[in-house]
């Protein structure tokens, strides 16, 4: 009589939750800014002017999260409409529904994940230049796992993937001619108008041609600050009344002088204390 073979062990799915894709969250640094700028050949205006107009000009959420959208139609179209009737919130024909920004992306990503991992991950723009999922092997990752993980280590992987995906699509010459209509076109996809990207991006421009352009160190500092716990008023490379207040408050707690002026010993400071290597 053959023997009853034993149950195969299997392993059980890794739990999803919002926590899952909170990384390191490095700042962009102008190492990277000035290298890419310098491949693409377009002005910095230029690419300040794009980050600034396409996620408010920071990566990340307070959480160390990446800032992302998640597309209902574009998890439509990959799943082939099967979740339709029972989840027309998150697979749907018509594009929108987004609901509240931040958290509640995630929440909504981790429901889509749990109908299809791949698939949710995909339909979802990631970071800085708000890079769709479904593009990480154009932009250069192995998979859109590993373009996730990158996305959630640094701005500067997000970054990347923004230019490589300008590349890609071969739009930079758009960039380089301030022809915004086009590029808006090119990489939002036709609700660029009713958004009035092209608008955006162009006063963004124009404001940056004239100058000063926003301060990657001050950036940097307001995104330790954010992560800290401290009001800045928003990450936008700009030395206002409210990141200075921020810088004070955390001098003084850590009991150095309170000078409220952001100095390279400063900056260390919060980088050890915001734990980013």
């Amino acid at each position: 009589m053959a023997k009853a073979k034993a149950p195969v062990a299997r392993k059980p799915r890794p739990v999803v939750s919002a926590a899952t894709f909170k990384g390191a969250g490095k700042p962009l640094t102008q190492v990277q800014l000035r290298q890419t700028a310098a491949l693409l050949g377009v002005e910095l205006p230029a690419l300040w002017a794009v980050m600034t107009v396409e996620t408010k000009g920071c990566g990340f959420l307070v959480d160390r999260r990446p800032q992302i959208l998640f597309e209902r139609h574009v998890f439509r179209t990959r799943t082939g409409g099967k979740f339709d009737r029972a989840h027309p919130d998150l697979s749907n024909r018509v594009a929108g529904g987004y609901g509240a920004t931040g958290a509640n992306q995630y929440d909504r990503l981790v429901r889509a994940i749990a109908l299809n991992r791949a698939a949710a991950l995909e339909s979802t723009s990631w970071g800085l230049g708000q890079v769709m999922g479904f593009n990480a092997v154009s932009t250069g990752f192995a998979d859109v796992e590993a373009m996730v993980s990158a996305m959630s280590d640094s701005e500067d992987a997000q970054f990347g993937a923004m230019i490589a995906f300008i590349n890609e699509t071969d739009i930079a010459g758009y960039l380089k001619q301030g022809d915004w209509r086009s590029f808006a076109a090119a990489y939002n996809g036709p609700a660029f108008k009713k958004n009035q990207y092209d608008t955006k991006l162009s006063q963004a421009s124009a404001r940056f041609k004239v100058g000063p352009l926003p301060s990657v160190d001050i950036r940097a500092a307001q995104l330790y600050l954010t992560y800290l716990g401290y009001a800045t008023g928003g990450v936008d490379g700009w030395f206002g009344k409210q990141t200075q207040n921020a810088l004070i408050k955390f001098q003084k707690g850590k009991q150095a002088q309170q000078t409220g002026e952001l100095d390279e010993q400063t900056l260390a400071a919060l980088r050890q204390a915001a734990s980013i290597a």
